[in-house]
């Protein structure tokens, strides 16, 4: 069965895993989340930040794809083949939790806009929802286990029945569209200075790294590529047509509602931009846009969670029982622990004041450390000179593009701050477990000396996390 699956994704089926990994639940809230962080100058400075660093990282993978087209499953492969083994499970753990958390923001957005009518739901995080979303979780999980390549033709199909419903919010706010309106509240509510200007974009970081998410989408599939050259070209095309669509969303709704009224609208934030457009029709509108686009965007994400962690299992950085397939050739030992952390995260989002902000930024967060040795990796191949012996002249401007996205990737895990990073480290610490166990299964010794440190800084955040929380110093 296994050689029905392999090599079997197009251009277009590849580029549809970028576009419905990226186009989830990030894009609907965009209004909201940056009305309350900045004006329209400090969004324009920040997607433009972020444009530049993620079409680097885009061409990073691109790069990578053709360099080392004997690695699959770039972002994992890549950190492991350049740092190390430990090195390289982080990567898969990072890029494992960022899925499944954000999967957790799927189901909760689902909930929250589904309360904009049923008030059961309440902000997607109350009893009824979190049962209703277990059901939906587990029916999309047997969906899954049929097979991979019928689940990635759905993903195609709804990718496209997601996006029309995002261009027609993109005409009707142009035409509702009010120049006065967007124009006072175009320094962000603030006095226009660089310090004001640069608070304001650092506040978006992690909001616009989770929209980015997905961008890798083509590369982890890419041992099911029929042509290696189509995971770069399904990267940067998914990219820029998704990015365009970000800007227009956002500039757009300055254009529609003053930037407090956008800070006070609850989420799908979209909703409430076009209802004051057209009326309450708007609303329902977004609300089923969002849940075709949410259920794409999970389906494309828990397939990556689950490729990521069968890849890792195959090359003997995670433990061999996740690299079991089905008869249908879906890694599905990889696929239940994915669903069942997921299930577990969903329990406890009752607890969790702001469950789906806190999904969002810790989803930001995991992804940060698997984009940084990527860019990392492609960094350190054109400064040694490494797989360009054929290929001289491509190397500087490969470094360049390596070096700018490096600086964007470290830069980002600065903006994301102490917070972000304990609460990151209170995964990958106790995660370590699966390697240990890999580790075992091979008698080998689990750390070098330069590894020992790197598992010690972990296990130090990991801990000082729990002790913030329990004690209230951290909160969540």
């Amino acid at each position: 069965m296994r050689t029905t699956v392999q090599a079997s994704f197009s251009v277009w089926t590849l580029m549809a895993m970028v576009v419905g990994s990226m186009v989830g639940a990030g894009i609907f809230s965009l209004p909201q989340a940056f009305g309350r962080a900045t004006g329209p100058f400090g969004a324009i400075i920040a997607w433009s930040i972020a444009g530049v660093g993620m079409l680097m990282l885009a061409f990073v993978f691109q790069s990578l794809s053709r360099r080392r087209p004997d690695l699959d499953a770039g972002i994992y492969a890549y950190a492991k083949a350049g740092f190390g083994d430990y090195p390289g499970f982080l990567s898969a753990l990072g890029y494992w939790s960022a899925a499944l958390l954000g999967n957790v923001s799927y189901f909760l957005l689902i909930k929250s806009t589904l309360g904009l009518f049923f008030p059961v739901f309440g902000d997607g995080n109350t009893i009824p929802a979190v049962a209703t979303s277990s059901i939906l979780l587990w029916s999309m999980h047997f969906i899954i286990l049929r097979g991979i390549r019928e689940a990635a033709i759905v993903n195609t199909i709804v990718t496209v029945a997601k996006i029309i419903p995002i261009l027609l919010f993109i005409v009707f706010v142009a035409i509702g569209f009010e120049a006065d309106l967007f124009a006072e509240s175009f320094w962000g509510g603030q006095e226009a200075t660089f310090s004001a200007i640069a608070s304001q974009v650092r506040a978006t970081m992690l909001v616009t790294v989770f929209v980015f998410v997905g961008i890798e989408g083509a590369s982890v599939y890419s041992r099911y590529a029929r042509n290696r050259a189509d995971i770069g070209i399904a990267t940067i095309v998914g990219f820029i047509g998704v990015l365009g669509l970000m800007v227009a969303i956002t500039l757009l709704s300055y254009g529609v509602l003053a930037r407090a009224d956008l800070a006070d609208l609850r989420n799908p934030s979209m909703a409430g931009v076009l209802e004051a457009v057209v009326g309450p029709w708007g609303a329902l509108f977004v609300a089923a846009g969002l849940i075709i686009s949410v259920a794409g965007a999970y389906l494309s994400w828990v397939l990556l969670a689950a490729e990521i962690l069968y890849s890792a299992s195959k090359s003997e950085t995670m433990p061999r029982f996740l690299s079991k397939e089905n008869r249908n050739g879906v890694p599905a030992n990889a696929l239940w622990l994915t669903n069942i952390v997921v299930q577990a995260f969903l329990i406890v989002t009752p607890f969790a004041q702001y469950a789906f902000t806190l999904a969002l930024e810790l989803t930001s967060s995991m992804i940060l450390v698997p984009y940084l040795l990527v860019a990392a990796y492609a960094f350190k191949l054109a400064w040694s000179g490494e797989t360009y012996a054929d290929d001289i002249r491509n190397r500087r401007g490969e470094f360049i593009r390596a070096g700018i996205a490096l600086i964007y990737t470290a830069g980002l895990i600065y903006a994301a701050g102490a917070k972000h990073l304990l609460l990151s480290a209170a995964i990958y610490g106790p995660g370590t477990i699966l390697y240990f166990i890999a580790r075992r299964e091979q008698n080998k010794t689990v750390f070098t000396f330069p590894e020992m440190a790197l598992f010690a800084i972990a296990a130090i955040g990991a801990g000082a996390a729990i002790l913030g929380i329990v004690y209230g110093s951290l909160s969540i």
